[in-house]
């Protein structure tokens, strides 16, 4: 007869029957797979992203240079601004090696002897004037022009004007030093004012002893000293050259070594 003892017998029965059946349905269930992180493939490159590089202010202002025009116009004619690029660029003439004068002035030597009295680029245009038959380089305003050349020039209110008429002392002068205008002229020759109407267009030979005198003193101190010096040594047949590489030789005791046969004068002598 069932009491309370077989229905406590019963429940641990049956509770322990299904532990049994439990346990064996887990072991008969495989474990689920676990999956593992694989690497990523070695040919995968990233692109690394650098900052554009900081371009510096004086390499600018230094590009900026190199691209500057070897000649501008302002408007009333072309200017040298670089008279060492000029020389080395295709707008340079060739020496008139045609005529005897320029072929002897060409020499690089010349050019050399020139650079230990005036500066380089003074030297360069005085060089380059003389070695060319007709194509200038003003040395005041760097005006590039050919000789007979109608140039214009600047009113005071700034519109051009073109005289029709040249003086023969103003394409003398052009001819001379290179000067291309009475304005540039004056300039050059600020530092003796009192010899401007007795020097514009005349050669050493053609300048009164007076004059020669004015340009050989001390000067204003007003002028640029370097265009004063290339007024003087423009004037001589031989620049001057003479005097200042060989100043212990007499050249009146022996004129056929100069470059131009002309007379030779003691005054003819310059001060540096």
């Amino acid at each position: 007869m069932p009491g309370p003892c077989n229905s406590k017998k019963k429940k641990k029965a049956i509770a322990k029957k299904n532990k049994k059946s439990t346990s064996a349905i887990q072991a008969t269930v495989p474990p689920l797979p676990v999956h593992e992180l694989e690497p990523p493939p070695s040919n995968i490159v990233c692109a690394v992203h650098e900052p554009p590089p900081e371009v510096l202010s004086p390499h600018v202002q230094e590009l900026h240079e190199t691209v500057l025009p070897i000649i501008h116009d302002p408007g009333n004619g072309p200017r040298v601004r670089d008279v060492r690029g000029f020389l080395a660029s295709f707008f340079a003439q060739p020496p008139s090696l045609e005529d005897p004068l320029c072929a002897e002035f060409s020499q690089e030597e010349v050019l050399q002897m020139l650079c230990t009295a005036l500066s380089e680029e003074t030297a360069m245009v005085l060089w380059y004037n003389k070695s060319r038959a007709s194509s200038r380089i003003c040395p005041s305003c760097r005006r590039l022009y050919r000789l007979g050349d109608i140039l214009p020039d600047l009113t005071d209110n700034g519109e051009q004007q073109i005289n029709e008429t040249r003086s023969p002392l103003l394409a003398r002068e052009q001819e001379i030093s290179g000067l291309c205008s009475p304005v540039c002229f004056i300039v050059a020759s600020f530092e003796y004012p009192s010899a401007i109407k007795t020097t514009w267009g005349r050669t050493a030979d053609e300048i009164d002893d007076f004059t020669w005198d004015l340009l050989n003193g001390p000067g204003d101190g007003q002028g640029d000293k370097g265009l004063s010096l290339l007024l003087k040594m423009a004037r001589l047949p031989d620049l001057g050259l003479g005097q200042l590489c060989m100043p212990d030789i007499d050249f009146d005791a022996e004129p056929e070594d100069r470059i131009s046969c002309g007379q030779n004068h003691e005054r003819d002598k310059i001060t540096y």
